[in-house]
C-alpha cells in the first residue's frame, strides 16, 4: 500500500506573520527544567550533570490557532444551526466520517471566485464517478503551489452555495481543498457583495454548515498526486474538547497495483 501525504506543514517560518509561535526547550534546557520541577514540587535534588552530556529531552511549545495548517472545521466553527440548538464540535463528530473512499475534482483550471454545480457535475462526467454517500470529495485548485507567499490567501476558487449544496444532496459529508478556505477569497466575495447586494455571496460554503450538518478539511496539498478515484482519505481531526476544529495529518492510502 501507498501512503501519499496530503498535509501543509505548521511552519511557524512560513508567511502567516503571528500566526505560529514555535518555541523549542532544547535538551539541555530540558534537563535543568526537570531538576527544577522535581526540587520545587518534590523537595528532591537532582544533579541534571549525571546524564549523558547534561541532557534529558526536549520540549516544544506551539501557540497557534485550530485552523492553521491542514484541519477539519466541525459544524461548530459554522455558527448557530438553522434550526437553533448547538452544532458539534470537532470532539463529538464520529471517528468514520474521515476514514473512507476519496474522489479528487480537478478545479486546476477555475478562476479565482466562486466555482458553480455546474463545473462540478462536468468534473463528474470527465472522470466518470458521481460522488456516492459518505465518499470524502477533495477539490484539486492547485492553491497548495501558492503556499507560503500572500497569494496563498487571495487566489484561488471556492465552493457557490449551490455546488456545496450539490455534494450534500449527494450525500457527501466530508469536503476538503487544497486552498485556504473552501470558500471563495475574503475579498472576491466582499467586492460581489458590494456589487449584487447578494448576501448569498458570503460564505455559502460554511453557512450551508448551519442547516446540513458536514465538515470540511482545509489547506491540503498534494492532491494533483492522486487519481480521481481508487484510494482511501485518512484525515482523523485531532481530539480537541469543544473546538470548531482540529488538527489532521491527512493521507491518501493506495492498494498496490491500483492505476
Amino acid at each position: 500500500m501507498r501512503v501519499i501525504d496530503l498535509s501543509s506543514s505548521v511552519d511557524a517560518a512560513g508567511w502567516e506573520p503571528n500566526e505560529v509561535v514555535h518555541e523549542v526547550m532544547s535538551a539541555v534546557e530540558g534537563a535543568e527544567h526537570m531538576a527544577t520541577r522535581m526540587r520545587e514540587n518534590w523537595g528532591v535534588d537532582f544533579d541534571p550533570s549525571v546524564l549523558p552530556g547534561g541532557e534529558l529531552l526536549t520540549l516544544d511549545t506551539i501557540t497557534l490557532t485550530t485552523h492553521t495548517g491542514t484541519h477539519v472545521d466541525a459544524p461548530s466553527h459554522y455558527g448557530t444551526p438553522a434550526g437553533g440548538g448547538t452544532a458539534r464540535h470537532i470532539d463529538e463528530m464520529p471517528l468514520d466520517w474521515f476514514l473512507r473512499p476519496g474522489v479528487v475534482l480537478d478545479l486546476t483550471d477555475a478562476p479565482v471566485g466562486q466555482v458553480g454545480a455546474d463545473r462540478l457535475r462536468r468534473e463528474f462526467d470527465r472522470i466518470g464517478h458521481t460522488p456516492e454517500p459518505m465518499e470524502i470529495v477533495l477539490l484539486n485548485t492547485g492553491a497548495d503551489r501558492l503556499a507560503g507567499s500572500p497569494k496563498y490567501f487571495t487566489d484561488f476558487p471556492g465552493l457557490d452555495g449551490p455546488a456545496t449544496e450539490l455534494l450534500l444532496d449527494l450525500g457527501v459529508r466530508v469536503i476538503g481543498t487544497d486552498a485556504f478556505s473552501l470558500d471563495a477569497p475574503f475579498g472576491h466575495m466582499i467586492e460581489a457583495y458590494r456589487r449584487t447586494g447578494d448576501e448569498a455571496v458570503l460564505w455559502p460554503a460554511h453557512f450551508a454548515g448551519r442547516s446540513r450538518e458536514y465538515c470540511q478539511i482545509e489547506r491540503l496539498s498534494n492532491l494533483g498526486a492522486l487519481p480521481p478515484t481508487g484510494f482511501t482519505v485518512s484525515c482523523l481531526p485531532v481530539k480537541i474538547k469543544g473546538a470548531g476544529a482540529g488538527w489532521t495529518r491527512a493521507a491518501a492510502l493506495i492498494e498496490d497495483g491500483a492505476s
